[in-house]
């Protein structure tokens, strides 16, 4: 997407109507004659951001730039963030700890990494066999799924905001082709979030990994398989260099959201123009991630087939012991935490019927037309 286009995206009245209810209350000008918001009287903010993602990566990690770039724009110039990759300021796995900590004032990453400090962050991110990107976002932001996941934040001091999705991903790589259950026992695999454990119930033994450093380890033998995301990021960190065997589906992230956490104390203290325009930046970043890998993927999975990676799909006897481990997990958290049980009972709620309406029109469709060149 373009940065014109971009420029356009969202809408420009809701942010001309925050923008003169603060610039007036503020003493400040009114808006322009083209409905602009005023924010010249506005404070000169510079925030930095600590991503999870490798620069290299630079569609995930392009969510943070796209989040900065606008929240820039948008506030002419007054309101500053500089995205660092992974490593430059925090560890790619301690951006939560970092934006917690007031460290930085704002953080970009994948809620699921963050399960050992408490389980019901993972639904901020994605659930074994749960809800595509569509569904997410209709959870999230229609369901009563962002109200729930903030009470979550609130524990660790931060506003979290959805700001990307890679849509459904790969089951990764494997060095050897995998079709039973016994042969899946005693794999070594990187993997986060849910999907982790539930490997684990299965026999694997898992890791989490930053992106950055998941190739030395699959190339070494450290790891027998990995996953990350799917075909345009995989290829750019050489993983078919090493492994040939790429399953599929990725049925721990149909639809994973990346999010931006905002330090609570930092959020209190913007004006509220400049809150208005990060969540409009923020959505932007959203849609505009999950567009991109829509856009990019195709053509990076025909050059992995055409460099002689074998495409392969989880068997059913995978898919079902998964998801049973799955739910059986889901289903235990929330019988131990009643603050889980809320959260996995509105996800639930939505995913049985946004199952039953994908699988009527959506379904029909997909079904007929995908195979049909």
């Amino acid at each position: 997407m373009t940065k014109l286009r971009r420029r356009d995206f969202l809408g420009k009245a809701a942010l001309a109507t925050a923008g003169a209810g603060v610039a007036t209350a503020c003493g400040g000008p009114a808006p322009g004659p083209d409905g602009a918001p005023a924010v010249v009287s506005k404070p000169r903010l510079n925030w930095r951001l600590a991503s999870s993602f490798p620069r290299g990566l630079d569609t995930i990690f392009g969510g943070a730039e796209v989040l900065a770039e606008r929240v820039e724009s948008l506030s002419e110039g007054r309101f500053r963030i500089r995205a660092y990759p992974a490593g430059e300021l925090v560890p790619g796995l301690g951006v939560l700890d970092a934006v917690q900590q007031g460290t930085v004032e704002l953080g970009h990453t994948a809620s699921y990494y963050y399960t050992g400090k408490n389980p019901a962050v993972a639904f901020d991110t994605a659930m074994p066999f749960g809800l595509n990107t569509r569904q997410q976002n209709a959870w999230l932001y229609h369901g009563g799924g962002l109200e729930l996941m903030r009470d979550v934040f609130a524990d660790f001091n931060i506003v979290n905001f959805p700001a990307g999705n890679t849509g459904g991903q790969m089951g990764g790589w494997f060095r050897r082709e995998i079709s039973t259950l016994d042969e899946l026992r005693g794999l070594k695999m990187r993997i986060p979030g849910l999907g982790a454990e539930v490997l684990s119930r299965l026999g694997v033994t898992v890791q989490t990994i930053p992106g950055g450093e998941i190739y030395p380890a699959l190339e070494r033998g450290v790891v027998d398989a990995a996953e990350w995301v799917g075909p345009y990021d995989d290829e750019k960190l050489g993983f078919q260099r090493v492994a040939k065997n790429y399953y599929y589906p990725g049925w721990w992230e149909p639809g994973p959201t990346l999010s931006a956490y905002v330090n609570r104390t930092a959020w209190d203290s913007l004006p509220s123009a400049y809150q208005e325009i990060f969540q409009s930046a923020a959505a932007e970043a959203n849609i505009d991630m999950i567009s991109r890998y829509d856009a990019l993927n195709p053509e990076a999975l025909q050059r992995l087939v055409d460099g002689g990676v074998s495409l392969r799909p989880f068997s059913d006897e995978i898919l079902e012991a998964a998801r049973n481990a799955a739910f059986d997990l889901m289903n235990e958290n929330a019988a131990a935490d009643p603050a889980y049980r809320r959260i996995f009972d509105s996800w639930d709620e939505v995913r049985k019927s946004s199952f039953r309406w994908f699988s009527t029109a959506e379904q029909a469709y997909a079904r007929f037309s995908f195979g049909g060149g």
